[in-house]
């Protein structure tokens, strides 16, 4: 694979996501509600699942995701709903902490994805293969991720490294990493008024309590970018486009696929 070839992923918005259907391996679920992300690789962490009345929201990571099916506007679920029901209790109403992320993960047996170099602990993707697990060492490099809603960072200021260029619209991610790969900006009357894709690899820093995130690009740049259209597909040529107008390296060089 060249450097400027992407891999083939299936890249989706997650507003488009939100209400689907989360089936079990019998039966449903809920709804997808939301998502929570990391701060530090932005990706995907947990699917939140909107239950019918009467029950409580739950969190779904990744690791138990079989398929996206747009078609059935379904997520499939590697996982029953005895076990979903036996899962440790989150409190919805206060951040996920690490104690619950501890208990969450140790009682599905999957590796933490904060123990490790990369997106997913030892891998830059989701392994799902148990015999390809390896046991973290005590040196091994751990880092403390915080998690951050889409729906709370939704409508968040962007400014560049000149100015404001707008506000977060949504959250474009893939179904192989869970990696956000982009945010989309409504530049709004600020610009030119027409939506744009905004790496995180090139946010150079967020404050959380003015609710800003920093890019390091120029206003000028993100006015003469490529637009994001609702009808505009996001290709193979699209990205190498985007990412030449920035004259920046590409994720699918950093954050393979796995083989």
């Amino acid at each position: 694979m060249s450097k400027d070839e992407v891999p083939h992923i299936m890249l989706s918005k997650v507003k488009a996501l939100k209400g689907y259907k989360m089936d079990s391996l019998d039966g449903e679920i809920g709804k997808v509600k939301e998502f929570y992300f990391d701060d530090h690789y932005w990706t995907i962490r947990y699917l939140v699942a909107e239950p019918g009345s009467g029950g409580r929201q739950v969190l779904i990571s990744p690791y138990a995701l079989r398929a996206v099916e747009k078609e059935k506007k379904s997520v499939a679920i590697n996982l029953t709903k005895k076990q979903i029901e036996g899962s440790p209790l989150w409190d919805s109403d206060k951040p996920v902490s690490r104690q619950f992320e501890l208990e969450y993960y140790g009682y599905y047996g999957w590796p933490a994805y904060w123990n490790g170099p990369l997106m997913w602990g030892d891998y830059p993707y989701i392994e799902r293969d148990p015999e390809n697990w390896t046991e973290n060492s005590e040196e091994e490099k751990k880092w403390d991720p915080h998690l951050q809603s889409t729906d709370a960072v939704s409508g968040y200021h962007v400014h560049a490294s000149d100015g404001e260029i707008g506000h977060v619209e949504d959250f474009i991610i893939d179904d192989e990493s869970w990696a956000i790969r982009y945010l989309i900006i409504n530049t709004r009357n600020l610009l030119s008024g027409k939506e744009v894709l905004i790496s995180p690899k090139w946010i150079e820093r967020v404050s959380w309590d003015e609710s800003k995130i920093f890019v390091n690009v120029t206003r000028e740049a993100v006015k003469q970018s490529p637009e994001y259209t609702e009808e505009s597909l996001l290709t193979r040529e699209f990205e190498v486009g985007l990412h030449k107008h920035y004259d920046r390296r590409g994720y699918w060089v950093d954050d393979p696929s796995p083989k």
